[in-house]
């Protein structure tokens, strides 16, 4: 008899917590901002972050085995892959000893429901040009390092960002993917032909000195310098939120995105509208933020680096 007892408490205690949480969907649902604005009040998030804590971050080197430099990073669900193609161009004739940077951003249906198939989503452009922006600026690739013959012939880097799961913060998920990449990137060994033109050379050609000019004696890698990084940050009342996810995006849209590089350096600082102003200590206090996970990220990327040579 007791036993039955004891089985219908914990049937009841189940039941009871299926419908305590229920409640609290249903109420996450139909009040998402209130919802929200209870976990601001005790300094946590829904999902037991505190405020100023990002979301675990990863990235792998190397994952297009067909592209010159690759890299696949995740900031929690959000997942970008970059991959960087390298092409021999005719330098503009106002740096002819200089190479190129084309950088394109694309979002398939795949990553989000708010974007549908056969429409380019309107955040694509936005964050092509935000990154183009950024690594142009903060100089971390040396133009004149991508010159092959000045005036002649130089690299292009054709840049390629999919983001395959948008959980918001995109831009510092795509950002990072891409330092990434460059980080990978192998500049493939080229070498001039008997019409003059720049073309591409296997390494045993190299090796075996069957190439009469190589430009370049095997692959090699950029010397890149001072790395931009992003942190995003949503402005909401009094608190400040690191790393949002779409969720919360959406909800408490008043959004700030710093960019530092390696030094420490600002590079950027973009806040797209919203209802909340940025008032200089917000600014000082997101750009504090963004200090300590440009840290983070470099760490990150560094034992990337190291699992790669390794392997």
């Amino acid at each position: 008899m007791l036993d039955k007892r004891e089985d219908r408490m914990g049937v009841t205690d189940v039941s009871g917590d299926m419908a305590g949480e229920m409640e609290v969907d249903a109420f996450r649902r139909l009040f998402p901002l209130r919802f929200y604005e209870r976990h601001l009040l005790e300094s946590i998030r829904p999902d037991a972050r505190p405020l100023g804590k990002s979301r675990d971050t990863t990235v792998a080197l190397g994952a297009v085995a067909s592209a010159d430099g690759s890299a696949l990073a995740k900031i929690g669900h959000t997942t970008m892959l970059a991959a960087i193609k390298m092409e021999v161009m005719t330098p503009a004739s106002v740096s002819p000893d200089e190479g190129c940077i084309a950088i394109d951003f694309h979002m398939p249906a795949i990553c989000s429901p708010l974007v549908r198939p056969g429409r380019p989503a309107e955040e694509a452009p936005v964050i092509s040009k935000q990154l183009t922006d950024v690594i142009l600026s903060s100089g971390m690739v040396d133009m004149k390092e991508l010159c092959l013959i000045s005036g002649k012939a130089a690299w292009m880097a054709y840049l390629d960002i999919y983001c395959l799961d948008a959980d918001g913060a995109l831009f510092d998920a795509a950002l990072l993917s891409a330092v990434a990449a460059f980080s990978h990137l192998h500049i493939p060994a080229v070498s001039v032909n008997d019409e003059g033109r720049v073309v591409s050379v296997s390494e045993e050609q190299v090796e075996g000195n069957s190439i009469k000019e190589p430009l370049n004696k095997g692959k090699r890698k950029l010397t890149l310098s001072s790395a931009p990084f992003a942190l995003t940050c949503i402005l909401h009342k009094k608190y400040i939120l690191a790393d949002p996810t779409a969720e919360e995006e959406s909800i408490m849209e008043t959004l700030v995105t710093v960019v530092l590089d390696a030094t420490g350096r600002l590079v950027s600082f973009y806040k797209p509208g919203g209802a909340f102003l940025a008032y200089t200590s917000a600014v000082q206090d997101c750009i504090a933020l963004t200090r300590q996970r440009v840290k983070e990220l470099q760490k990150i990327l560094i034992e990337a680096v190291a699992d790669m040579e390794l392997d």
